[in-house]
């Protein structure tokens, strides 16, 4: 399904990007509490609202056929950039559905977006401009009521050991399982309200928003600029706990070979990915440790120079699933993901983030995020299982991750 604006009397839609005195918070930009649109790191990225344009497509032929359209749109579009950034122009802001069924993806092409990098700001905005949106005050959410989502806590349990009963069985070597939880507000929740808290809290995350999915990830799945490619790979995790301190509990998960096997299948399955579009790929010998404040996760940063013209969506296309949100053999993986959780995982764990006219850009994956729709928000928690997991372990793991969300609906 897409929807394409009227033609200008040049052909097709017309965009400027111009310089904009810079705000104290681009997130602070967004003049409406829903269809928000946002891409933030450090204070810098994008935000946008309106909507020009949108595709939405299905199965297992999603990447190319978004890919596709977005070239085709992007060619029609007269554009004015006075700034020449990454980022600005027309761009695309996109969260493409984890599995190839069920599921929904979506490009969409704001009408307004503002920009930072650095201590430059933008506005880009399509012609014509239509009615400003009229500024709405963020609004904290309501009375708020938890509810088991569609995989329960003793379900996620019971799957987490049926996993780990068929890798000791020799089936996979790694399986990434997740399960939900929703929360029910007296009315409809203001995005905004959650994108301030958690880029408050998590400012070294993207945080991001796209067709009601929101959220703080930490791991970037791609980026692409100027011919140069990166990814920062998450995988093997603890939380904070009294007994110990973040130096122990760094160096606990350092020297853990459980958590240590499950972060080399994801680095190795994602370098195995992207080598044949990457020259001069390079992969550290040893991960570091990233704590942010529910979580320690073991990371590498993955980075290369880009072979031929692939954009970021095709780049994604081979990269997705890393066995990062998959598991190793992936397609046996994702047969016993879709197996034991039983659940529609939707655009949770997907690509998201955004493209621009040249193809380049950067997506994450979508973790430590929920789906807004209206008063329900359905949040969403996975953990890397290996034939020595424990499922109590990680049920408490999935309930440090689920704590960006809950903290920032709670405020």
């Amino acid at each position: 399904m897409s929807s394409v604006p009227a033609p200008t009397p040049g052909g097709g839609p017309r965009a400027r990007t111009r310089v904009l005195p810079s705000p104290a918070d681009l997130l602070a930009a967004l003049p409406v509490p829903t269809d928000v649109l946002a891409w933030v790191r450090n204070g810098e990225g994008l935000v946008g609202w309106g909507e020009v344009a949108r595709f939405e497509p299905e199965g297992p032929g999603r990447f190319a056929a978004a890919d596709a359209w977005w070239r085709e749109f992007a060619a029609e579009v007269d554009v004015h950039d006075e700034v020449g950034l990454p980022g600005t122009g027309p761009v695309a802001f996109v969260s493409m559905a984890f599995a190839d069924e069920p599921g929904r993806s979506v490009v969409v092409v704001p009408r307004v977006v503002v920009g930072r990098l650095g201590d430059t700001t933008w506005i880009t905005e399509f012609e014509p401009a239509g009615p400003a949106a009229r500024s709405l005050p963020v609004r904290r959410p309501s009375v708020l009521r938890y509810a088991e989502g569609e995989l329960s806590v003793p379900g996620y349990r019971a799957a987490v050991r049926a996993a780990v009963e068929r890798m000791r069985a020799g089936e996979v070597a790694k399986v990434v399982l997740a399960h939900d939880l929703t929360a029910h507000a007296e009315e409809p929740v203001d995005q905004r309200f959650l994108l301030h808290n958690l880029a408050a809290r998590y400012p070294g995350c993207w945080t991001f928003a796209v067709d009601g999915l929101v959220g703080a990830t930490p791991e970037l799945l791609l980026r692409r600029q100027d011919g140069r490619i990166a990814s920062r790979v998450l995988a093997g995790t603890t939380w904070p706990r009294s007994d110990m301190t973040l130096d122990a509990l760094a160096d606990a998960l350092l020297s853990s070979p459980k958590d240590r096997a499950e972060h080399a299948y994801a680095v190795r399955s994602l370098a195995e990915a992207i080598a044949p579009f990457c020259a001069d790929l390079s992969v550290p010998d040893e991960p570091h440790v990233l704590r942010l404040p529910n979580v320690l996760h073991l990371a590498s940063d993955v980075s290369g120079r880009a072979v031929g013209h692939a954009s970021l969506l095709r780049l994604a296309e081979a990269a997705h699933p890393t066995a990062a949100v998959g598991g190793t053999p992936t397609p046996d993986a994702l047969r016993l993901i879709a197996e034991l959780e039983g659940m529609n995982r939707g655009r949770y764990a997907g690509p998201v983030g955004w493209v621009g006219a040249d193809g380049d850009g950067e997506l994450g994956i979508a973790l430590r995020c929920a789906e807004v729709d209206g008063d329900v928000v359905r949040m969403f928690a996975g953990c890397g299982i290996v034939a020595d997991s424990d499922p109590d372990r990680e049920v408490e793991e999935a309930e440090a991750k689920f704590r960006p969300i809950r903290d920032a609906l709670e405020g």
